[in-house]
């Protein structure tokens, strides 16, 4: 798959719907970064007005597993990729436009091309943070992603 926004966002509709339907869509991916929106809407919210946890996580998630999805595919080969720890800090309500941003792409790369080198299971711990149309951070979350190269 090319990893345009278009196509990223086409396989959410058939492949992760609730993502969809929430309102989750790339917005922007390069070989070292990604940036996935959401804009809070009833669909959404939690009883407190603001994108729920749950819906933020989707986002930022696809955040970090787009890029490491990108570098299994230039790596050509097989890797299985999983979330294996998951930690989230939430600084201010998700009101309005939020965007989650990764950075990460360089130590992804690095951590696949391992796998592939050394044939054994890595882990790598990267960063999705949240931030609301005046640039304030409103929630950051750490995903741990294993990677094993497939016999």
């Amino acid at each position: 798959m090319k990893f345009t926004p278009r196509k990223v966002n086409a396989f959410l509709f058939f492949k992760l719907p609730a993502a969809f339907f929430t309102g989750v869509r790339l917005q922007s991916i390069t070989n070292n970064s990604a940036v996935v929106k959401v804009t809070h809407k009833w669909v959404n919210q939690n009883p407190f007005k603001s994108i729920f946890w749950a819906v933020q996580g989707m986002a930022s998630e696809l955040s970090t597993g787009i890029l490491v999805m990108k570098e299994i595919d230039a790596s050509g080969k097989k890797v299985s990729m999983l979330v294996t720890n998951m930690n989230a800090t939430f600084t201010k309500k998700a009101k309005g436009k939020i965007r989650f941003e990764c950075n990460e792409g360089e130590l992804i790369r690095e951590t696949i091309q391992k796998a592939v080198n050394t044939g054994e299971g890595q882990t790598v711990t990267v960063t999705s943070e949240g931030f609301n149309e005046e640039g304030v951070s409103v929630s950051k979350f750490e995903y741990e992603w294993s990677l094993k190269v497939k016999n």
